[in-house]
């Protein structure tokens, strides 16, 4: 895929993100990660919705600006998950809002932030990490994204949002939509004492799919990412 392709690339899929209200304002950011080991990145203080092609921000492989606007402050949280997840391709933060909220919610595991609701949560995000809160752009949030050790492909950032890596792009912004539909799940259903998918049934789906949970026994990857 061409660097100009990737740049339409990721001001479709932002803008779709956008209308569909799922990060406001100017909050949230993208990036892809290229063949010559750079990247592309959403710039500062840029909406989702109103990004420009040829002002998205050019890093080279040490992460420092070649060309266009000044990059996002979130350029740690991204480099954190491409120098532990040797598959990522991109990376997807949002200010989603159910997802937002269930990083504040007191019962929320740390290791495993959703229950296995749908298949299709396993599928796209394995499983969800909630690391602790950390102010916007602080470098300290990369060391706490490294100290997952690349086992997560989807993590929330407390009183924050989340973020997600994946092969692709489009695998990338999929999955972030799944989290933040089963977080909306979570929050419909909470307290109603919902079934969950069995043991047997995640089971299943680990063997057919071939997908990754960080704590169970099984060992291949869930999203690519």
């Amino acid at each position: 895929m061409s660097e100009n392709t990737v740049r339409e690339a990721i001001c479709r899929f932002g803008r779709s993100l956008f209308e569909r209200g799922l990060t406001p304002g100017s909050s949230g950011n993208i990036s892809v990660r290229l063949d010559d080991g750079g990247w592309l990145v959403t710039p500062t203080n840029a909406s989702l919705g109103f990004l420009d092609p040829a002002r998205l921000s050019r890093l080279d492989a040490r992460g420092d600006l070649v060309s266009g606007d000044a990059p996002t402050k979130e350029v740690p949280l991204h480099t954190a998950l491409y120098q532990t997840r040797d598959a990522a391709r991109a990376v997807v933060h949002l200010h989603s809002t159910h997802s937002v909220a269930i990083s504040m919610l007191p019962e929320i595991d740390p290791r495993a932030a959703l229950p296995p609701l749908t298949p299709y949560y396993l599928m796209r995000c394995g499983q969800t990490a909630l690391v602790p809160y950390h102010r916007p752009g602080d470098p300290a949030v990369a060391d706490a994204i490294k100290g997952l050790a690349g086992k997560y492909a989807s993590v929330l950032l407390a009183n924050h949002g989340p973020v997600v890596s994946g092969d692709t792009l489009e695998a990338a912004v999929f999955a972030m939509e799944e989290l933040e539909e089963t977080a909306k799940l979570y929050l419909l259903l909470r307290g109603l004492n919902p079934r969950h998918l069995s043991p047997q049934q995640v089971d299943d789906l680990v063997k057919v799919f071939g997908l990754t949970l960080p704590h169970s026994d099984h060992h291949t990857d869930p999203t690519g990412g």
